[in-house]
């Protein structure tokens, strides 16, 4: 009995080692992770395509350019370059590798949603419009 009580205890000590273990490996990928989920599952792809085809495509390259800017002043790498895929770029083409990066990662879940793989995962109600839209009592 007591040697199935270890063996007992000494799962429960694996499982909870593995649990941390998966936890702490994940941890570091967690903002990239929330960013690939919320332009996969909460952005209605159809409506934003139209808004970047009328015009919107430019706002979203300001906001990107803005992100540089901004990262780049705030957060200067400490070696004063960034490695990327073993290059040694300065510290506002590194910021914008980086920022070029997510706006691609965020293009590719648009391609995702729209060719259907997300399925039931994302279900966007259409905005019922109301037939006289309160113009009815201003005439």
């Amino acid at each position: 009995m007591y040697q199935l009580l270890d063996s007992l205890l000494n799962l429960i000590v694996a499982l909870w080692q593995v649990g941390r273990d998966i936890f702490v490996l994940v941890l570091p990928w967690t903002p990239l992770l929330a960013w690939v989920a919320f332009w996969l599952l909460a952005v209605n792809w159809v409506k934003y395509r139209a808004v970047l085809v009328k015009g919107g495509w430019t706002g979203l390259f300001l906001i990107g350019l803005t992100m540089i800017l901004i990262w780049g002043l705030i957060a200067p790498p400490a070696d004063g370059v960034h490695s990327v895929f073993g290059l040694s770029l300065s510290n506002f083409v590194g910021k914008t590798v980086y920022v070029t990066s997510l706006f691609s990662i965020m293009f590719l879940c648009g391609s995702v949603q729209l060719s259907g793989a997300c399925g039931s995962l994302v279900c966007f109600k259409d905005e019922e419009e109301s037939p006289d839209h309160g113009h009815a009592a201003a005439h």
